[in-house]
């Protein structure tokens, strides 16, 4: 850990800068901080998980994927995450690089990025090629949000890393953090192993006899759900996003710890934090209580082993939870901020103020694509955000 300091994290990607941003200091051309829309008080954006419904096809997964990206930036949310999942029927997004081109592919403002790609089941210069052809694809939108949990059970883990040891530790993920930093700025110093050896595209190409490359590259973001990746993100300099929704009992104590451990970079001179909120809108209470307890149903069969598709709402409603899984849920469901729009905007207004995030990621989870379309239009709604064309 020594040998890891803010300076380190240099980076070309700040562009012009100007005066404002959610945590004061610069604005950033790169888009880390966001700037808030409507009568929103934080910028508002969203977590995906191409989540495949009881009845339908990882194929119509992707496609309200790409309404969902369509219609949040007609809205003017500010980014667009998918998430790195192995090895659950219900999950379609364990290929985020790909993902995120398809999206690219149909939108042109909304920031795209890994929310995230889990470091360690990957060779840190795989990732830099994937998001230096992302960053070509749409240039100076992509985000790189790395975390270092799996995103899948042990065995599937060691199938991904072709070893059954898995390198999760705090010796371990520094460090390859640190190599996929260097690939990204192409920066090794004289005599690395890898001082001649290229992230293409990347700033190499600006090197070669007629070269021109762009000035931005994805900045890198940590992930976590604990302390851990908090205080490295502070010690970086780095922007870090918190997994609220799945790990609230650690949202303030990791939030703190962060801020309390920052350090200005070349990156940020002040943190910037956002949080993963899992909420759904509708029309009315009911339905959105109806729409959430499949996630919830979806959670309990995950925890017990026994991962699958997204059962439908009539599913969730006949089934008979355990006490065991009624407390399960009940816990789940009061961190999901769900019901009428003018509800979840006092919830989720409540959850920026308690938390002090300079960003809300909101992930809705619910069986069917237009649930959870109807939930970003009820919510841009409710903040005032720009009507879609």
């Amino acid at each position: 850990m020594d040998e890891i300091r803010g300076d380190e994290t240099r980076s070309d990607t700040r562009g012009d800068a100007t005066t404002g941003g959610a945590s004061g200091g610069p604005a950033d051309a790169d888009g880390i901080r966001g700037a808030a829309a409507g009568t929103a008080a934080v910028p508002l954006s969203v977590l995906d998980l191409v989540t495949v419904g009881q009845g339908s096809t990882a194929t119509r997964a992707l496609r309200t994927s790409v309404d969902i990206a369509k219609l949040t930036e007609s809205r003017g949310f500010h980014r667009f995450w998918v998430a790195e999942h192995h090895s659950m029927p219900g999950v379609a997004s364990s290929s985020p690089a790909v993902i995120l081109a398809h999206i690219a592919a149909h939108t042109e403002r909304i920031r795209l990025g890994s929310g995230g790609v889990m470091l360690p089941n990957h060779a840190p210069l795989v990732i830099a090629e994937q998001f230096g052809t992302l960053e070509a694809m749409a240039p100076g939108r992509v985000d790189l949000g790395l975390g270092r949990a799996p995103g899948t059970d042990g065995a599937t883990a060691a199938a991904l890393r072709r070893s059954d040891r898995l390198n999760e530790g705090a010796e371990d993920f520094p460090q390859q953090l640190m190599e996929l930093i260097r690939f990204l700025d192409d920066d090794f110093p004289d005599g690395h192993p890898y001082a001649r050896i290229h992230a293409v595209p990347g700033p190499v190409q600006a090197t070669a006899p007629g070269g021109v490359q762009s000035a931005h590259r994805p900045p890198v973001w940590l992930l976590g759900s604990s302390g851990f990746s908090a205080r490295l993100a502070g010690t970086l300099g780095l922007p870090f996003a918190f997994a609220h929704h799945f790990s609230a009992q650690n949202t303030i104590p990791a939030l703190d710890l962060y801020r309390e451990s920052f350090q200005p970079s070349a990156v940020l001179d002040a943190p910037y934090a956002l949080i993963g909120v899992s909420a759904l809108a509708a029309d009315d209470e009911r339905e959105a209580r109806r729409q959430v307890l499949t996630g919830a149903l979806s959670m309990v069969r995950l925890r017990t082993g026994r991962p699958g598709l997204i059962p439908s709402p009539e599913e969730a409603a006949a089934y008979d939870f355990s006490p065991m899984e009624r407390e399960f849920v009940d816990g789940w469901l009061a961190n999901v901020v769900h019901g009428t729009a003018d509800e979840v905007r006092g919830g989720l207004d409540d959850l920026a103020k308690r938390t002090g995030a300079d960003e809300l990621m909101i992930t809705a989870n619910a069986h069917g694509g237009e649930a959870r379309l109807r939930s970003y239009d009820l919510i841009a709604d409710a903040y005032g955000l720009p009507a879609a064309p």
